[in-house]
């Protein structure tokens, strides 16, 4: 397959990709993606969590699986998925700068399975941006408003989930050497992705783009 598109990703920032149909994309890495996709000839239809889970019937998705939007079409089919260590998730939503403060104010939570607490205690510490001012930045071009950004497919962030209480655990899991999530677009689609700052601990992101 012919390479089209090869970017880096820096830490805590954002880009918007175009993806036809056919064509391949690899989110590629060791730290959270926060991962967007919209249909690109109609920009109202987009990624939606619940469809993805409520269609499939599952809350882990991996290769063969496919990420569906709110009108229940497939955008893009996993056809690649190198993460063994854990799963990815499909729960949670994005940080931001007020997500980091409330935490930091103990307003919100994030609970660790590890019972480790990660969260920044010192000011200078806490990202003054997230993966929603990633992903607010990377579309604007195409005009979408910020609160049109959906809730993401979060690559490389295993969570655990109490079954009974539903309760839910961040974990330290990620991937010990760069992994690869492929999907083949469905339709003609623009993706954002973001490299998850992580609370200070994330890294840069590679994303490629391939001939079918």
């Amino acid at each position: 397959m012919a390479v089209l598109e090869n970017v880096v990703v820096p830490k805590n920032s954002g880009k918007a990709f175009i993806v036809k149909k056919g064509q391949k994309l690899r989110v590629a890495g060791r730290t959270v993606v926060d991962f967007v996709a919209f249909n690109l000839h109609n920009l109202r239809e987009r990624f939606d969590q619940a469809r993805t889970k409520t269609n499939q019937v599952k809350i882990f998705i991996s290769a063969g699986d496919q990420l569906i939007s709110k009108l229940n079409n497939p955008l893009l089919t996993i056809v690649e998925d190198t993460f063994k260590e854990g799963s990815h998730d499909l729960q949670k939503g994005m940080c931001s700068k007020t997500r980091f403060e409330l935490v930091a104010k103990g307003l919100a939570q994030r609970k660790f399975a590890e019972g480790v607490d990660m969260n920044p205690q010192r000011p200078e510490d806490i990202p003054d941006h997230g993966c929603w001012e990633n992903l607010s930045e990377a579309l604007k071009p195409w005009n979408i408003p910020p609160e049109d950004i959906p809730s993401p497919f979060n690559i490389f962030q295993t969570m655990r989930i109490d079954p009974d209480t539903g309760a839910m655990f961040d974990t330290m899991i990620r991937p010990e050497t760069e992994a690869h999530v492929d999907f083949r677009a469905e339709m003609d689609c623009l993706v954002g992705v973001s490299a998850c700052p992580q609370s200070g601990r994330g890294e840069p992101v590679r994303v490629e783009i391939f001939d079918g």
